[in-house]
């Protein structure tokens, strides 16, 4: 399976890079070539200050991952479905006793006391308070102060370098180069960002166009008003899940977005009378719950909508979690939800990376004082988010190292699914990338998003009804270009895996892009998103007590989930094992027609027209939306 999670795609903005060889034996380990907007450099930092010192030790045959869960995902093979144990996970791929003695003995060598080297639990992490002197020494670098326009301060490097043994030994070290910090709350009524997940306006978020001003007639008016019923009528979905005990959906929320209970029950009695009385099984972590504080579309459209309908197409009889991540002072991250459902994933002191990841029990105070939760909830079969980064955001080493995590769910069976993004060739906020490697909204290099960019997740993007159209022509739907335009393009991070070099070697063959090969990753050796489609126009959503038209691949998501639990039930029921990590599975030529293929409509975004929805495969709906029907024998028929 060709797929490497350290192998990244630059087109000359890539924030790791390797140096030329010099007489010193240390090497560029990463690199950041632009400060973010908002940031400026301040000073040097004091040379006798204290930095807490992270170092992220390699896992063992982490270089194999895309091959061992290829083996249990590809339909032709004998270990299909044999899915792995978390403990059999765990003894895979902890880092090596090697890995850590190298390391170790570096820092002694180095003059530190072994007594002040401390190994994670999960011997993921070597952890050592150091001096920023000793630091610099350490890693042939400098530290400084940066300040953000709200006054806050930060500590980073532009680069640092680590010894040739012992860079193979490592992901990376905190605090480095990375500036995705979490903002500090101010003071005023409303919850103020800290990792961006979650927070209003931030990331990948629900669109509206406001209430809803007369009755909806259902089928009739799918091009307008998107309910349960059109979707049903669209994918082909009509299915009574009888292995309810078996199964699982998880939907995964961060706060402050929260359902209203009420707002649940006022879609039901209107598009889903088998959901009255119903609500989802709630799952706290790390102090979640589903605020009411704070109310309005910002608040509550996006967590009323994934409940609504992923519930709604599951059936009133099967039970759906609501992992409710992050309380209302930190927030969280994917990482703080990951730690959750994957104790092995967790650090010492309440970790992962600080400056992107929330810390449990808060450090600042006023927020949950609990223990950070580590393994302590089971994962669903099927998970559904509806937030992203965008890559850029992030360092590549830390998007490596999260994709990793996602690839160990595979193999124990799960299916992890995120909506691709709503403006196209371009990230959140409609911001595109620059040469040095910044967004801007002035930009004009494709920003795709991430974890849609990860191998290990399947990337929905978004479709839509077309104007006067009914559901039932053959091919009713078209990309999404009505208010949101669907995400998609190439990673520049990740290489492309041999599940979908087919697909892509066909599209980038017959349908190049007419773009300069310095706006997009052009090399034709890069993951390519979205992986499917799903409907995200026009949805009816009850938001504090009236109805919403809702756009968004954030409706995608979802809906996507909910029809692969549909699978997963009739597969349990059959005494099957669930369908788990479904990219090698859904390229394969075995399911070739089980996708509804979407060709009109494209993505626009930074100053172009996008890529073009094409025959096949395409970086706007991916392999197309969903024919439950065909995707449901296809996977029956499989071991």
């Amino acid at each position: 399976m060709r797929c490497s999670l350290t192998t990244f795609f630059t087109l000359g903005l890539a924030v790791v890079s390797l140096a030329a060889p010099t007489v010193s034996p240390y090497n560029v380990h990463e690199k950041r070539n632009a400060i973010p907007i908002g940031w400026s450099h301040t000073r040097r930092h004091e040379s006798a200050a204290t930095l807490p010192l992270r170092i992220a030790l390699k896992q063992s045959n982490i270089e194999s991952i895309d091959e061992y869960l290829y083996d249990v995902s590809h339909p032709e093979s004998a270990n299909y479905g044999k899915h792995w144990t978390a403990g059999e996970i765990s003894r895979k791929f902890s880092p090596s006793e090697e890995s850590i003695s190298t390391v170790r003995d570096w820092l002694v060598e180095n003059g530190l006391a072994s007594e002040r080297i401390r190994v994670s639990p999960t011997k993921g992490w070597i952890n050592v308070d150091v001096t920023v002197e000793e630091a610099e020494r350490l890693m042939n670098t400098e530290y400084n102060v940066y300040t953000h326009v709200s006054g806050q301060e930060h500590v980073a490097c532009e680069a640092y370098r680590l010894p040739e043994h012992i860079s193979p030994h490592v992901d990376f070290v905190l605090p480095s180069v990375n500036f995705d910090v979490k903002l500090k709350r101010r003071s005023g009524s409303q919850p103020k960002p800290v990792g961006g997940i979650g927070q209003p306006g931030a990331g990948i978020t629900p669109k509206t166009t406001g209430s809803v001003s007369q009755t909806v007639t259902e089928l009739e008016q799918c091009d307008e008003y998107i309910t349960p019923v059109c979707l049903r009528a669209l994918y082909d979905l009509e299915y009574e899940p009888v292995a309810t005990d078996k199964n699982s959906f998880g939907v995964v929320e961060y706060t402050p977005q929260a359902y209203l209970q009420t707002d649940l029950q006022m879609f039901a009695m209107n598009f889903s009378t088998d959901l009255i009385g119903k609500e989802p099984v709630m799952v706290s972590i790390d102090g979640g719950y589903a605020q009411t504080e704070y109310q309005g579309f910002d608040y509550n459209g996006e967590s009323d909508l994934d409940l609504q309908y992923g519930m709604s197409l599951v059936t009133g009889s099967q039970n759906v979690t609501l992992y409710q991540t992050g309380d209302m002072v930190e927030g969280a991250s994917f990482n703080n939800f990951l730690d959750a459902i994957d104790g092995s994933y967790c650090t010492f002191e309440g970790g992962d990376n600080y400056t992107v990841d929330s810390q449990y029990p808060d450090p600042y105070g006023g927020g949950y004082e609990g223990p950070e939760d580590c393994g302590t909830v089971t994962p669903a079969y099927v998970i559904s988010t509806s937030y992203g980064y965008n890559e850029a955001d992030l360092t590549p080493f830390y998007t490596a190292r999260q994709c990793a995590e996602y690839a160990k769910l595979g193999l124990m069976g799960v299916t992890i699914l995120y909506s691709s993004g709503d403006y196209g060739v371009a990230g959140n906020d409609d911001v595109c990338l620059n040469p040095d490697g910044s967004q801007t909204t002035t930009g004009m290099i494709f920003n795709p998003t991430f974890p849609g960019t990860c191998p290990y997740v399947t990337s929905v993007g978004a479709t839509m009804v077309k104007p006067n159209a009914t559901v039932y022509q053959v091919q009713p739907e078209m990309a999404c270009m009505d208010v949101i335009y669907s995400g998609g393009g190439f990673s520049n991070y990740f290489a492309m895996p041999s599940y979908q070099m087919t697909a892509v070697d066909y599209y980038l063959e017959n349908y190049p892009p007419n773009y300069p090969s310095d706006i997009w990753n052009s090399t034709g050796m890069s993951r390519a998103l979205p992986d499917i489609s799903a409907n995200g126009a026009n949805y009816v959503v009850a938001v504090d007590g009236e109805f919403e038209l809702v756009y968004g691949t954030s409706c995608s998501s979802p809906v996507s989930g909910a029809i692969f639990t549909m699978i997963n039930d009739a597969r349990l029921a059959a005494g099957k094992s669930t369908i788990g990590f479904i990219n090698p599975t859904i390229y394969s030529a075995g399911f070739a027609g089980a996708f509804n293929d979407i060709t009109e409509g494209s993505n626009p975004g930074c100053g172009t027209e996008g890529y073009n929805a094409t025959i096949g495969w395409d970086p706007v709906t991916g392999l197309g939306t969903p024919n439950f029907t065909m995707l449901l024998e296809n996977w029956l028929a499989l071991p």
